[in-house]
């Protein structure tokens, strides 16, 4: 059995919380209220469920961390609190949980607001607090989990090579006469298999439906001769994977290998301009320039990339007009697409990390065409 990693630390979680607060400080913030979710989960490993009462962690540079919850909550939040270094409030059903909150908050401050709060949460506390404003953490403070330490990028990379091994073992089964589902189905079996807790999506484009970059995998039978775009991913050890590839069932025609090789020359291009201090944005460029060159710049319908961690998608993105320097610890996808309606699609995509003096791939699969049967 594979080694379990070891846990975050409570020093790893107040470094983190400590870090928000200041990024909180200097964005010129209030502070920060973080609602069940990633950016829970990130700052404290508490992962508590998002329903209609109040929990929310409170985070000002000049204080200390404090998490309201529902009394009947609170020995799970206690007990995460060990763990990671913040004081408990609760809050018992029939009173307001928003008067409980509201002495946390200055109450004519603004407040970075994490993205997956309720909006009947929100609005409680803007009315007990009528001068404070808000603003979404991911406008405010959209590096807040983007550069990952040692430990993540770690878990990160197992993550890679367990979607890695999955793909060399999708390529053994038959495709030619099943439907998108039941090779999608293979694909979670083997994600859970190599160690994942959580699959987010096992795209299975066949044919005209790779012309779909998030097709759902449906009853289509795939048939020889069809190009098959192959997306999965999701969670192991709390962080994240994703993957693409594109097989064809059968040799491919001319035409279709021309359409494969460039995307593979493209994202090999995006990869290389991989290096701390470049904008995001020029990962989008190289790799859209290559398509571009090729006319097939109008069929390359998406971004670049985007970041992943403790989510699948989340800051920072490649794509054009995103200026934010990419910095040693981002780790994020570099995946361009041509897609041809009607006929089909080319994905090919790769988790990579910024390193001091280049990038690095998380996922080490060929690249070429696989055919399969």
């Amino acid at each position: 059995m594979p080694t379990m990693p070891a846990p975050f630390t409570t020093d790893d979680y107040r470094a983190r919380m400590a870090r928000a607060a200041d990024a909180a400080a200097e964005a010129g913030l209030a502070g920060v209220l973080v609602a069940p979710g990633p950016d829970l989960v990130h700052l404290t490993g508490y992962r508590p469920v998002s329903t209609e009462r109040l929990t929310m962690l409170v985070l000002a540079a000049d204080r200390e961390p404090v998490l309201v919850v529902p009394t009947l909550e609170a020995p799970d939040a206690e007990e995460a609190a060990g763990a990671a270094a913040f004081t408990v409030r609760d809050w018992t059903d029939g009173k307001d949980p928003y008067a409980v909150t509201a002495p946390l908050l200055d109450a004519d401050g603004r407040f970075g607001v994490s993205d997956n709060t309720w909006a009947m949460h929100l609005l409680g506390l803007q009315r007990q607090l009528p001068g404070t404003s808000y603003t979404s953490l991911t406008e405010a403070l959209p590096m807040l989990r983007a550069v990952k330490d040692a430990h993540e990028l770690a878990l990160i990379e197992a993550a890679g090579a367990a979607a890695d091994e999955t793909y060399h073992e999708i390529l053994k089964v038959r495709f030619a006469g099943r439907g998108e589902a039941e090779v999608a189905a293979d694909l979670a079996a083997l994600l859970k298999q190599f160690g994942h807790s959580q699959v987010d999506f096992t795209v299975v484009g066949s044919g005209p439906n790779g012309a779909n970059p998030h097709h759902e995998a449906g009853d289509r039978t795939i048939l020889h001769g069809d190009m098959v775009v192959l997306d999965f991913g999701g969670l192991k050890h709390g962080y994240g994977s994703d993957t693409s590839r594109t097989v064809h069932v059968g040799e491919p025609t001319p035409a279709e290998q021309h359409v494969h090789d460039v995307v593979r020359e493209a994202q090999q291009a995006g990869f290389e301009a991989v290096r701390p201090g470049v904008a995001c944005q020029e990962i989008d460029r190289a790799a859209r320039e290559i398509i571009e060159e090729a006319g097939y710049g109008d069929l390359f319908i998406h971004r670049t990339g985007h970041g992943i961690g403790v989510t699948t998608h989340e800051p920072p993105y490649m794509i054009e007009g995103e200026e934010q320097s990419l910095i040693p610890g981002m780790c994020f996808s570099v995946e361009p697409g041509i897609y041809l309606p009607g006929r089909f699609g080319v994905r090919i995509e790769d988790i990579v990390t910024v390193t001091e003096d280049g990038g690095r791939r998380f996922n080490n699969t060929a690249r070429e065409m696989a055919i399969v049967e």
